[in-house]
């Protein structure tokens, strides 16, 4: 379905294999993502504070700094072979955290689904970029991107209302059973790699050196995803709190968003190369900033807070879409080890970002939150307008 997107210009096992890869990798953004959309839920079921279990999804965001070593890993693995074995982590993870009855083992399955999830990543970023020209890659990423949207709009949604009429266990137990399937198609399915992209041949182009633009990047990036986290971690917790929703009408909401995201995602696919992936990247966080300060203004009031959530999340999902294809440039001739840089930068911003989002919303309720996001943004920006010149 996916592949008609692509023209006969791009490689026939790209064009093959992208929807099957697009999928699997929406299994394990629903597993990834579920924590924040729920944590209030969650929290409640583990019998601790809002602002306590935002500590320890910091601490889980923070295994995002093993993501360079998962990318010399992946590096030199079959670029198939990481790909099941991150999905077959995030299996795993999915079913420790719905198996968990304290904090910390709830802490150490989202460890595992985080650094299971950056190895499929890498293996499949790796696997493109081994295919695919620099000048191309900002459409086949920008569909694969897809993903991260389709994880909140149908993973997220479905785990939820699994959840209103269940529990977040259950929810979690549906994420690993459909990313254990996505693990089997995709070693069964997926070629492996091709002669003259052997190990050897990777190894040589290990040793690349991150230049001025490629740490401008990871700096964007670091700023871009805080930015985010600040509202994924506090919108449903804002939703229940001055609304009274339940986990029902949080997953409606989550649907919305994730549809958001996906108009963003296929946007991000067809104009990013056009444009310019830096120009892209930072047009998207710079929308997030009136949507943030409209939301921080008018946090009591749902007609006019959630549609500003709604079109920052949109935002922020153009932004990224257009941002990952410089993470394959990030370090000359290592794709995966980039992307890791670029991963790990990224994790450690929503580590950053988790601890003081939950605690401003705690005490000062979603006024604030909100002014954290807009002013991460906005250093987005900055930094994307210096990328660009160089």
């Amino acid at each position: 379905m996916l592949h008609r997107a692509l023209d006969e210009t791009y490689p026939g096992e790209v064009r093959h294999n992208i929807t099957k890869l697009t999928l699997a990798r929406t299994a394990a953004n629903a597993c990834f993502r579920f924590a924040p959309a729920f944590l209030a839920t969650i929290a409640g079921g583990l019998g601790i504070s809002l602002d306590r279990l935002g500590v320890a999804l910091a601490i889980s965001e923070l295994s995002g700094l093993l993501s360079t070593t998962t990318g010399s890993v992946a590096e030199r693995l079959h670029r198939r072979t990481a790909m099941w074995v991150g999905l077959v982590g995030v299996a795993m993870g999915a079913t420790l955290a719905a198996a968990s009855t304290h904090v910390v083992v709830f802490t150490i399955a989202l460890v595992v689904i985080a650094q299971s999830k950056v190895m499929f990543d890498l293996g499949l970023g790796a696997f493109m970029a081994d295919r695919v020209p620099f000048a191309q890659r900002g459409r086949v990423m920008g569909i694969t991107e897809i993903s991260w949207a389709g994880g909140l709009l149908l993973g997220v949604t479905t785990m939820g209302l699994v959840t209103a009429a269940t529990n977040w266990r259950v929810g979690y137990g549906l994420g690993a059973a459909a990313v254990v399937a996505a693990a089997a198609f995709v070693a069964r399915s997926v070629p492996d790699d091709l002669p003259n992209q052997g190990h050897t041949e990777r190894r040589e182009h290990v040793a690349g050196r991150i230049g001025r633009r490629g740490r401008m990047v990871v700096l964007g990036v670091f700023c871009l995803m805080a930015s985010s986290q600040v509202l994924f971690v506090t919108f449903s917790s804002w939703l229940k709190d001055e609304f009274d929703m339940s986990d029902t009408g949080v997953s409606m909401v989550v649907f919305g968003m994730g549809f958001g995201e996906l108009l963003a995602s296929t946007s991000a696919a067809r104009f990013s190369d056009r444009w310019g992936k830096e120009r892209a990247a930072a047009i998207g966080a710079a929308v997030m900033i009136p949507a943030v300060l409209l939301l921080a203004a008018g946090h009591q009031l749902l007609a006019l807070g959630l549609p500003a959530l709604v079109v920052a999340i949109a935002a922020f999902e153009f932004s990224v879409v257009s941002f990952i294809p410089l993470g394959t440039e990030v370090v000359p001739g290592a794709a995966a080890k980039g992307m890791a840089l670029m991963f790990t930068m990224g994790t450690f911003g929503r580590a950053t970002a988790s601890i003081p989002a939950t605690w401003l919303y705690v005490h000062h309720g979603m006024a604030w939150p909100p002014l954290l996001c807009a002013a991460l943004a906005a250093c987005t920006v900055l930094v994307l307008s210096r990328v660009s010149r160089q």
